[in-house]
């Protein structure tokens, strides 16, 4: 019977399970990211509309204008009232353009509309895994999972060797001992 695998050995095994899955792996994430973005544009707006969160975004986004607006034309009728040494050094930075910060901690149209975007990204996701390029990625991982277990669980290298050329070739078409091409040097 032969001998348990060394960590080094099993290390290395993995290493090379990484090599040849990760590209392709992040090769089918960008793919999936792209449909995941535009579906995301899709699916907020008609969830915007489909729980009634359109007109409360609107409310917000209107109010949120006027009052930007609002704030700037007491800000610049301040700092234009403020003519003298004394009235300058008394205005509060409030009415300094370049100071001025809207208040962080309220609820803006962007706060609504950030959140409608997570629940559309779930959305778009849950579909896109339902899509080719979705059940792909799934998959390339699933072998991905299966190609490390198998190195966890093996007692000898050409147990594993056998094992993963199998797992490799039958799902990838790639053969897990590489023959290098012949590389003519010239004399």
């Amino acid at each position: 019977m032969a001998s348990k695998m060394s960590v080094r050995t099993q290390d290395h095994f993995k290493e090379k399970i990484r090599r040849n899955l990760d590209p392709l792996i992040q090769e089918q994430e960008l793919l999936v990211r792209q449909h995941t973005t535009a579906m995301t544009e899709k699916a907020a707006k008609k969830l915007a509309v489909k729980i009634g969160a359109h007109k409360i975004m609107d409310a917000l986004k209107i109010a949120e204008e006027n009052l930007k607006k609002a704030q700037g034309n007491a800000q610049s009728f301040f700092e234009k009232k403020a003519t003298t040494k004394d009235k300058k050094e008394e205005l509060s930075s409030k009415f300094d353009k370049n100071s001025y910060r809207y208040d962080d901690d309220k609820i803006t149209y962007e706060d609504c509309e950030e959140q409608i975007r997570k629940w559309a990204k779930n959305e778009a996701q849950k579909f896109i895994e339902k899509l080719p390029e979705g059940s792909k990625l799934a998959e390339l991982k699933r072998i991905k999972r299966v190609a490390e277990d198998q190195v966890m669980e093996a007692d000898a290298p050409s147990e594993l060797v056998a094992q993963l050329n199998n797992v490799f070739s039958k799902t990838l078409n790639i053969t897990w001992n590489e023959t290098p091409k012949k590389v003519m040097i010239s004399q």
